[in-house]
């Protein structure tokens, strides 16, 4: 799994919020990860960045946190990026942007990145 190396949008240094708790089960599967929230931090060894990663950081998956109103400005730049997936988490849903997705031929899912991770497909 090293080579899905994942962007958390929506990441917290808050440890009861889902994404933190994402990004500490793919630290524990050993995939890579790179955080993006509202604010800057840390979780373990992964600091939240609050600007966009750069495009060639070769991001397998982007697993979405934010709600349909907090993921419009990052909407360009995740199709920019091509990652080969997106995971909408329960509460992320958005049929309106999957179909955009979908339509650049990048895979979507509607899912939770934990249970993913726990049953062995993410």
């Amino acid at each position: 799994m090293q080579n899905k190396k994942t962007l958390v949008l929506g990441a917290s240094e808050t440890e009861w919020r889902y994404s933190h708790k994402a990004v500490h089960a793919l630290l524990n599967h050993q995939i890579p990860v790179v955080a993006v929230g509202k604010r800057q931090g840390k979780i373990k060894s992964v600091s939240i960045e609050r600007d966009f990663p750069a495009f060639d950081e070769n991001i397998h998956t982007v697993t979405m946190y934010l709600n349909v109103q907090n993921q419009e400005q990052y909407r360009s730049d995740i199709l920019k990026l091509k990652p080969q997936r997106v995971i909408f988490n329960p509460g992320s849903e958005n049929a309106d942007f999957a179909r955009e997705l979908k339509n650049a031929n990048l895979e979507v899912v509607n899912a939770c990145t934990l249970v993913m991770l726990s049953v062995g497909n993410y």
